[in-house]
């Protein structure tokens, strides 16, 4: 069981909507901050899932929509990203949320394909080293689709703390043989564990017997028995 809560966070003129879940058992000390892809909401399948599946592994899970994703919600059409500022100060935002609920925890970014290149961003900024222990990337997005050589990688060779990468093998925006190139610049401990028929959202193929709550439960699992050995 779980305790869930909405939040407003303070951004700029106005708030950004989140949703705070909490164990109602023993917590970790590891608290995560996980953020959307680019296009579906924290309310999404994929996301309400993960964090459930976090919290009964004893995380406290904060997840929150970016600025263009709540006004997508507030006017019912589909809007693209904004711009990569934009994205970093609302990250900042609701860090500086999950740091005010959870003082005492330690922080972990974990974001979906957009979410967590956005993260590795503000990470690899944070020239002070205080804003989150560890990075979780569910399918980080290496390249666009079909454009092998347009490498967002630039930044792993300052990005310092321990990050888990979970990619599937059918992920269509990171190629493995290339991610595991650009994994040879991460300047921390980087872990990659494959999915095994994923693809960018983690669905498998019926073929493979396996189902979406498997899959899922496999990712958690993972992050769980990481965290459990990067920070014992």
């Amino acid at each position: 069981m779980s305790q869930l809560k909405k939040l407003s966070i303070p951004f700029e003129d106005g708030t950004l909507d989140a949703l705070l879940e909490t164990p109602e058992g023993g917590r970790r000390e590891s608290a995560i901050l996980l953020a959307h892809g680019s296009g579906a909401n924290m309310d999404s399948d994929f996301m309400s899932a993960m964090s459930t599946l976090l919290v009964e592994r004893g995380f406290l899970v904060l997840r929150f929509d970016y600025p263009y994703m709540q006004r997508a919600r507030e006017t019912g059409r589909r809007r693209p990203p904004d711009r990569r500022v934009v994205l970093e100060r609302a990250h900042h935002a609701a860090i500086k949320e999950l740091a005010r609920v959870a003082p005492k925890s330690r922080i972990l970014l974990a974001g979906k394909s957009l979410g967590g290149r956005i993260a590795s961003y503000v990470t690899a900024e944070d020239t002070d080293g205080g804003l989150t222990a560890g990075l979780v990337f569910f399918g980080y997005p290496l390249h666009p689709r079909k454009q092998h050589e347009k490498i967002r990688c630039d930044h792993f060779a300052i990005l310092s703390v321990p990050a888990l990468f979970l990619q599937g093998t059918r992920d269509d925006l990171c190629d493995l043989d290339l991610l595991t190139q650009a994994l040879g610049t991460y300047a921390g401990s980087a872990t990659l564990q494959i999915v095994e028929g994923g693809d960018h959202g983690f669905d498998v193929l019926k073929r493979s017997g396996r189902t979406a709550d498997e899959v899922r439960t496999e990712l958690a699992n993972l992050v769980a028995d990481w965290d459990a050995t990067t920070f014992r």
